[in-house]
């Protein structure tokens, strides 16, 4: 059966486990943008508390997905919950980051003239200073989107939703007839899926930064 054949027959599954997939991944880096966030504002005003985040979520990324994975089955089960645990915590490193890097960023005249003006401290942040911030904040997301897409493959190791199933199906078929056709339609999907999310934070960009600020 060819690539085409597979594909056709095999439609209505695809795009099953495509949605799971996007799903997933979304549901995930929306909880790892929020918390990214807020880490980000509690310590970026301190040099140590935003190296501890930092060190502290980049060390979350030393561990193999597979082995990250696997440590959470017996603590949370098989299935969508380490799928979850697993991608929000691996998504949380470049927002952290960007967004420390982005709040130290702005300029503090602006922050000043916020304060002489009567803005209070929790009015300067979601005003002036996290705005200002969220180009670099909305790179940190695309960044981690792009990174759990691939990662999120993995999760059909814990019976987890999504195209990683296909793939795993067909490496655990290899040498059968459709094997080749299962890893390439669920990579090609991942890959398909990518681009998407990329394309849709490049519009999200356009529609929230001021052209300025873009330039």
């Amino acid at each position: 059966m060819s690539f085409w054949e597979y594909l056709g027959n095999r439609h209505q599954q695809l795009l099953t486990d495509a949605y799971q997939h996007a799903s997933a991944v979304f549901q995930c880096m929306v909880v790892a943008t929020v918390l990214g966030v807020l880490i980000g504002v509690v310590t970026y005003r301190s040099g140590w508390a935003g190296a501890l985040a930092t060190t502290a979520t980049s060390t979350i990324l030393t561990v193999p997905a597979l082995a990250m994975i696997g440590l959470l089955i017996p603590v949370v089960g098989l299935g969508v919950p380490p799928t979850v645990t697993a991608l929000t915590l691996y998504g949380l490193l470049p927002v952290v980051r960007n967004s420390i890097v982005g709040l130290r960023g702005v300029d503090p005249a602006l922050v000043d003239a916020a304060r002489g003006i009567g803005m209070s401290r929790p009015m300067r942040l979601a005003r002036v200073e996290l705005p200002l911030a969220w180009p670099p904040i909305l790179t940190g997301v695309r960044v981690a989107t792009q990174m759990l897409m691939g990662i999120a493959a993995i999760a059909a190791y814990a019976s987890g939703p999504g195209l990683g199933n296909e793939i795993f199906r067909g490496i655990a078929s290899l040498g059968s007839e459709n094997a080749l056709n299962q890893v390439l339609a669920g990579t090609l999907g991942i890959i398909v899926l990518a681009l998407l999310f990329d394309a849709a934070y490049v519009l999200v960009g356009r529609l929230t930064i001021p052209r300025g600020i873009r330039a």
